[in-house]
Order: C-alpha cells, then sequence, then structure tokens
C-alpha cells in the first residue's frame, strides 16, 4: 500500500469499499483477520500495516451493508429525496487498524469541505458508523467518537460495559450485550438443572467482562458453581492450552461454557482431540456456535450436541442476487487501486492472482485471474443465505441509522427538538443530531422484528438457542432448538422445544452435571469447607426437626403439636396418649372396676337379704351398708381416670376419690371404735360408755369425716382447679394427654386426709387384736387397713416416678387393689358363713363366751 503524505501528517491507504452518495455511512469489518505491523523507522515516511487471512464472512457483512444501502435508495418511503452512500473500512481485527480507519471515517481531508452539489475527492466526513465487531476496538473507538457525539452503530461488541451511557453517550448496538447472553445460559443450566461447569473465557475485554458476568449471575441467582475458571490466551501457547484441558480432563464437572471466538478456539480442540477428552456438554457464546470450523469428523465426536446462543436469525430478501453481481470489474474502486478488496475476495476464492503477478506466484505456476471466472459455481460460503444472523444485525444497523435520518429530514421548523424547537439543517447536519433521533427509534423489519433502543443505547434482547446435531450419514447440522428473549410481562423467557436436543450421551438425555446430589427432603445440606457451595453432604435432620424442600440449607422444627414422619420431610399431629377405653390396658382396668362394684353389689345385696341373721346384726349392719355403699363409689370413680381427659373428669376424679376413700374409711373407723367401745362396756362400770355411740353419733361422726374431706375438695378446686394439660416433657413424639392436678398442696391434703384416717383405724384395729375371735372383727379390720395403707404407701413413688398415661395406671391400681382389699378382708368371711356355714350364723356361735350383742 502506498502513502500519502497531506501538510507532513501520512494518510494511511487502509482497504476500503466506497460509493458516493448525499449522506456517507462508514462501516468497519473484519474483512482480514491478520495483519503485520512493520517496524518502526527514523525516516519520514510511515508504512502501512499488512493484512493476512481473507475471511469471507467478515466480507460479506460489509457487502450486506452496502446491499442494505442500495435497498434503501430504491425505497420510495424511506429518504425519498437524498440518496446514501457509504465507506467501508477493513480493520483486519487490530485495534490499531480499526482505530485509524475509524478516525479517517469522521475526519475526512481537512483542506476540504463536503457539499452536497460537489462531487468529492476522498473520503468525506460520515454522519455514523456501523461496527466494530470486537468489544476491545468498540470500547476504544468509541471513547474518541463520544466526545463528538458521532453515532456507532454496532452489529457485534456485546460487552457490557459499552452500556455505560455516560461513558459511551453515541453507541448503539443492534445485538444483546453480554448479561443478556450470560442469563440465556444460566436460564439452560437451570433447565436441565447442571450446578457444576467450567468456564473458559478469550483473555480479553470481552471475555473478562463475560467471566466476570456469569461470575456474579451465578453467584447471586444460586443456581450453581464453577468447577474451574480458565483464560484461553491469544497467542499460540501449547503449555497453557495442555494446562488448561488437563483441568477439564480432571474435573467433574460435565458442562463447559465458552465465552470465545471460532479461531482462539483452534488449539484448544486440538488439545482436545489429543487427550481425549469426551463425554463433555458443551454450551457456547454468540460467535463460535455458528462457527463451521469445528463442524467436522475431526471435533464433532467431542462436539455434537453443543448447546449455544446465537444471534437471531433473519431473511434479507436479494441478498444473494445482490452478492452474485460482485465482479472486479464492476467494483469502483478499481479505478483508483488495484489492489481492491473485492479483487482479493476474487484471488482468494478462486485461487488466483490478477496483474502484476508477483514473482513468486509465477514460480509457483499460479493461476492468473482472468475476471471470466463464474462466481455462481464457485465453492464459497459467501453464497450461503440461508442462516444469516450476524450480517442481519448489519442489516438493521443501516436501517437504524436510515430511520433515524428520515425522521430527522422529516422534522418541521418550529416543532424541533433543537434549540428554539429547531431542525437539523440539510446542509449542515451534524451528528449529534443524529444521536438524538436514534435514542427515539421505533421501527420493525421486514422480517417482523421490531427495533428500539432502551436508555443505554441496548436493543431489545432475544436470541435463539442453536444445537449441533450429527445426523447418521456423518453430516453436521446445526438447528434451532429455541429462543431466548424479554417478555414484556414476566421478563426473560426461555423456550425450549426439547424433544428437537441432540445429546451427544448413549442415553440420548441430558447428562447430570453437579459437585454433589442434590439432598432430598428429610436432609439438609453441609457445606464442605475449602470447597464451592456446590459441594455438600447431605445431614439427616435431627429429632423433632424437618425439611421439605430439596436442598435446604437448615431444617426446621415442628410446632410443638406436631413431629416429623419417619421420613422427616413433613410434620405431622403427634399422637395423643392417655388412658384409653379401647387399649388392653384400660380394658383390663374398666373390667376389674365394674367387676368391683358387681361384687360390692352383691355383698350388699346379701348382707341386706341376711339383715336380720346374728352374722350382718352382729358387725353393725347400718355401717356395714355405708362401707359397701363406699366401696361401689371407690370402685366406680376409678372409671373417671380412664378416657379422654376433659375438664369435668378432671376435676371430679380427685373429688370424687377422696370423698368416697374417707367414706369408706370413716365407717371402718367408726366400726372400730364402736368395737373397742361394746367391749369397754361389757367390763363392769363401762356401760354408760355406750351413750357415745349410739346409731346418732355414729352417722354424725361418719359425716363430719366425709364433710371435711369434700370441704379440702371444694377449695382446691376453687383455689387451683385440675385442668386437662398437654404433656410434652415424657415424649418427644408424643403428647400425654393428662390431669394437671392444679394444686399439689391440695392433692397432698387429699391424700394426707385418707392416710391420717386410715392410719387411726389401723392403730384403734391394732389395739383391738386380742379381742375374742368370735366376738369382733378387729383383726379384719387390722388386715384390711394393713393393705390398704400398704398400697398406699407404695403408691406415692410409683405414681411420681410413673410416666404419662402410667401415672393414671398405677392411681387406678391403688384404688382397685385398696378397694379389693378392704372389700374381700372385711366381707369375705362373713359371706363365707352367712352363704356356706349357716350353721354358724348363730348368736351362740357368734356371741361365744362373751355373749355381748352389738
Amino acid at each position: 500500500m502506498d502513502d500519502r503524505i497531506h501538510n507532513g501528517i501520512a494518510q494511511f491507504n487502509l482497504n476500503r469499499i466506497h460509493k458516493a452518495g448525499d449522506f456517507i455511512l462508514g462501516g468497519l469489518f473484519d474483512i482480514h483477520y491478520y495483519s503485520v505491523f512493520p517496524e518502526p523507522s527514523f525516516t519520514s515516511k510511515q508504512q502501512d500495516p499488512t493484512c493476512y487471512g481473507f475471511y469471507i464472512q467478515g466480507f460479506r457483512w460489509a457487502q450486506t451493508m452496502a446491499f442494505a444501502i442500495a435497498e434503501i435508495n430504491r425505497n420510495p418511503r424511506l429518504l425519498p429525496s437524498v440518496t446514501l452512500g457509504y465507506s467501508l473500512y477493513d480493520n483486519c481485527v487490530t485495534l490499531g487498524v480499526a482505530f485509524r480507519a475509524a478516525l479517517s471515517l469522521v475526519s475526512g481531508r481537512e483542506e476540504e469541505r463536503f457539499r452536497l452539489d460537489e462531487s468529492c475527492v476522498g473520503s468525506p466526513p460520515v454522519l455514523g458508523i456501523v461496527g466494530d465487531s470486537t468489544s476491545s476496538n468498540t470500547i476504544a473507538i468509541s471513547s474518541i467518537l463520544g466526545l463528538y457525539r458521532v453515532p456507532l452503530v454496532s452489529y457485534y461488541a456485546t460487552c457490557s460495559c459499552l452500556s455505560d451511557w455516560n461513558q459511551f453517550p453515541s453507541f448503539f448496538r443492534t445485538i444483546p450485550s453480554v448479561p443478556f447472553q450470560v442469563r440465556a445460559m444460566l436460564h439452560i443450566m437451570k433447565r436441565f438443572g447442571w450446578t457444576w461447569a467450567g468456564l473458559l473465557f478469550i483473555d480479553n475485554d470481552w471475555g473478562h467482562d463475560a467471566a466476570r458476568i456469569f461470575q456474579s449471575d451465578l453467584s447471586q441467582s444460586a443456581l450453581g458453581c464453577l468447577a474451574y475458571l480458565e483464560a484461553l490466551p491469544w497467542d499460540h501457547d501449547p503449555a497453557q492450552y495442555q494446562r488448561t484441558v488437563t483441568v477439564m480432563k480432571r474435573s467433574t464437572a460435565r458442562v463447559v461454557i465458552v465465552f470465545a471466538y471460532g479461531r482462539y478456539v483452534d488449539n484448544l480442540m486440538a488439545e482436545v482431540v489429543k487427550q481425549n477428552v469426551a463425554g463433555l456438554q458443551w454450551i457456547t457464546a454468540v460467535g463460535l456456535t455458528t462457527d463451521t470450523r469445528f463442524q467436522t469428523p475431526d471435533f464433532m465426536p467431542y462436539l455434537r450436541g453443543t448447546l449455544g446462543i446465537a444471534v437471531r436469525h433473519g431473511e434479507i430478501a436479494g441478498l444473494k442476487d445482490f452478492l452474485l453481481r460482485i465482479h472486479p470489474d464492476t467494483d469502483p474502486d478499481s479505478r483508483h487501486d488495484g489492489n481492491t478488496i473485492v479483487r482479493q475476495f476474487w484471488e482468494h476464492t478462486f485461487h488466483c492472482k490478477f496483474a502484476p503477478l508477483p514473482s513468486e506466484w509465477l514460480d509457483a505456476d499460479g493461476r492468473v485471474c482472468t475476471g471470466q471466472e463464474d462466481l455462481a459455481t464457485a465453492d464459497t460460503i459467501l453464497l450461503d443465505v440461508s442462516n444469516l444472523r450476524d450480517e442481519y444485525n448489519v442489516y438493521k444497523a443501516v436501517y437504524t441509522m436510515a430511520h433515524a435520518l428520515h425522521d430527522m429530514l422529516q422534522c418541521v421548523p418550529g416543532r424541533g427538538p433543537f434549540i428554539g424547537q429547531s431542525c437539523a439543517r440539510l446542509q449542515t447536519i451534524q451528528p449529534w443530531q443524529l444521536v438524538y433521533y436514534l435514542e427515539k427509534i421505533n421501527f420493525t423489519t421486514s422480517f417482523g422484528d421490531h427495533v428500539s433502543f432502551d436508555e443505554n443505547g441496548d436493543a431489545l434482547p432475544i436470541y435463539d438457542v442453536m444445537n449441533w446435531a450429527w445426523l447418521p450419514d456423518g453430516s453436521t447440522k446445526v438447528h434451532n432448538v429455541g429462543v431466548y428473549k424479554k417478555s414484556t410481562s414476566a421478563g426473560e423467557e426461555l423456550i425450549l422445544d426439547e424433544d428437537r436436543i441432540f445429546w451427544n450421551f448413549e442415553s440420548n438425555k441430558p447428562p447430570q452435571s453437579v459437585c454433589s446430589e442434590s439432598c432430598s427432603p428429610g436432609t439438609r445440606v453441609a457445606r464442605r469447607k475449602g470447597q464451592p457451595v456446590c459441594c455438600f453432604d447431605c445431614i439427616a435432620c435431627s429429632e423433632g426437626e424437618i425439611s421439605n424442600e430439596t436442598d435446604s440449607t437448615e431444617c426446621i422444627s415442628c410446632p410443638a403439636d406436631f413431629w416429623p414422619n419417619p421420613q422427616h420431610d413433613h410434620c405431622v399431629p403427634k399422637s395423643m396418649e392417655f388412658l384409653s377405653y379401647h387399649e388392653p390396658l384400660g380394658i383390663s382396668l374398666t373390667t376389674i372396676s365394674l367387676l368391683g362394684t358387681l361384687i360390692s353389689t352383691m355383698v350388699l345385696g346379701i348382707f341386706i337379704y341376711h339383715r336380720n341373721t346374728p352374722m350382718v346384726r352382729a358387725n353393725n349392719s347400718e355401717l356395714s351398708f355405708q362401707l359397701l355403699l363406699s366401696l361401689k363409689l371407690c370402685f366406680l370413680c376409678s372409671l373417671l381416670f380412664i378416657g379422654h381427659p376433659r375438664l369435668w373428669t378432671c376435676q371430679l376424679r380427685h373429688a370424687v376419690f377422696g370423698i368416697s376413700f374417707v367414706l369408706c374409711v370413716s365407717c371402718i373407723l367408726v366400726k372400730t371404735m364402736v368395737v373397742l367401745a361394746v367391749f369397754k362396756a361389757s367390763k363392769p362400770g363401762g356401760a354408760d360408755i355406750m351413750k357415745w355411740f349410739g346409731t346418732m353419733q355414729q352417722r354424725g361422726t361418719v359425716l363430719a369425716l366425709t364433710s371435711v374431706q369434700a370441704i379440702i375438695c371444694t377449695a382446691w378446686l376453687v383455689s387451683a382447679s385440675p385442668t386437662p394439660h398437654k404433656n410434652m416433657q415424657y415424649h418427644s413424639d408424643k403428647i400425654v394427654y393428662e390431669c394437671d392436678v392444679g394444686s399439689t398442696v391440695g392433692f397432698g391434703v387429699l391424700l394426707g386426709y385418707i392416710g391420717l384416717l386410715a392410719l387411726l383405724s389401723f392403730l384403734l384395729a391394732f389395739m383391738a387384736r386380742n379381742l375374742p375371735d368370735n366376738f369382733n372383727e378387729a383383726k379384719l379390720i387390722t388386715f384390711s387397713m394393713l393393705i390398704f395403707c400398704a398400697v398406699w404407701i407404695a403408691f406415692i413413688p410409683a405414681y411420681i416416678s410413673s410416666p404419662g398415661k402410667y401415672a393414671d395406671v398405677v392411681e387406678v391400681f391403688a384404688i382397685l387393689a385398696s378397694s379389693f382389699g378392704i372389700l374381700v378382708a372385711l366381707f369375705g368371711p362373713k359371706c363365707y358363713i352367712i352363704l356356706l356355714k349357716p350353721e354358724r350364723n348363730t348368736k351362740k356361735s357368734i356371741m361365744g363366751r362373751s355373749g355381748t350383742k352389738t
């Protein structure tokens, strides 16, 4: 390339495609993908960089812009009174070249002014630029263009940093930014339950930005963790690639996320093949997803099933016909520079050289380009317009500029948006005025996609989700399996047709990629120290706790009335424990209680029937009847201790129990006192003693002693009444439903009073034990009271130490045992004589030698 010197300043003769028009739009494209800068010299001249490696897709991007402008110029409804021209520059994927090209586009030649009515020589200033393709180039270029408010509409730069409107006030883009691409990947991971993944990224601004956002969003969303994070170098560093692939091979992560361009993954995939790292699920970013260089028999065994995020697909009618008309003879730039971009494309496509031919080409017997070659029959991907994605973004970027310019030219003076409600003047339109209209752009493409920008200059986001399928015939198909777009109502939304996805696994199902299997309900997550949060152990919930969700970080306690089920995944009501009529123990005690009541009734019947016999009359029949009635009450009161505790049963059980037993013991006490009185009365001088033990006195004594217990029970019920109580202290998994005594003092006084009367009866009976055997029942009373006292003395420690319903069982047992003891000891021998030995039921037999009647 020749140098041009103007006023001592070097003008670089960069690769470009130019077409004149009323308004010029600039473009920056990757037409070559490799450049070499010459070594600095001390001469006055500077040499241009040399670009190598013709990039067909980048050339098609540039031609798409040329086609879009030609289409706009033919459209009578869009910019009808003006024509658009273009200056498209090759950036060689190099910042230095791209930066020079951008400055050339916005500056023009200083000594010349651009006017609509004159033909311009050289490169006129542009209203705006479509480009650049890389985020690094775009950041540098937009930083400068933003100072002068020159609009830059990128079709490929996705770095989130470019969304900073304060730093890049004139930047727009028709491709979604990196954050939205990251969210698309995270939604895919969430859909298939992948929580453990590796991340590879190119070591540049875009790669680091993508890695940072991915890590941040992954952490904030708690969707998973990174097993490793590896940067791919720009240069060919075998050791670095070998180390990276070794990390991938040793990792348990089966999912690999890749933010890189295709040409920087070549060395990585070569090492993947070398180390035979198969069985991975790849998720690729924009650029790599549609790159065909890896869809070969060598790489597809490792990459088939890849899921990738791709730029939205669009239709551009007429583009193929436009591309077929490309020819060196019709290239307007060929008049000024023989080595034009179109000629370079032609040489690359047909593997020939135009004259003058390089000597080394002649020596190698290379073909000579004649210009007669047929592009329609050429083996080139230029003409493949079946999958236009990046080109569609270029197409939208050009139309965005055109619509903004159209809106600007429709401005009515006096109603304009600028100072004094003025409009932009046709002859002096400034780029910053175009920025104003770009901010408000709103139109729909012929493909039906809506185009507008948010407050950061970002387009409405939408991505296609692609899948790499390896067909049985060995061919490869990259097909659309879903879309990820921003919904106006429910936020971002992922739509996938999972039945169409080809998986690179024998099961043809999504792989599992987790550091630790999910913790099922009933367990909790226990983090492993020093490892990512996705690596954990599952610990069973402790007693009394549950977890009802997968991967619960903690177990929760059940409410007081509930208890975990055996799986510890939900709470169930605690079982209620009380002495029930339906359980064997309750049935047995009820049966014994009713049996005791029946026997007492039968004995009472026997005594009533034989009330005139000496045996009944000699044993104070009235007190015997009262005693039998009180025993019936004692047997029946035990039923109040069985069944579901209620307020009235809790209040009655101890009151009825206390009064019944005091009535019983009072009768025995009075009976014992009468026995001693009769014996004393039979002694000389003891005749007057019986006046204190007449029938009325006996009744009064029993009533008075019983009344004392009634007063104790009344005071207890009034001051601290027993109530039903759910006791949860005995068992953690069940509720003991019991009667809380309310006042232990009241309960103690009740039992103490019974014990006092029983002890007094026992002592009196014990004193009368040596009386004539045939005359009194002192020995029987002594024995019965001995049983009674023994039972209730044993009751106290047994009652205190018995948990739950067994405390009621102990009390019922004590009631029944003491009642049976009194019944059997006092009335058993008498019934025996009455029923089985009637010959001994005579006054002579009963009175014996002492012969005193009671």
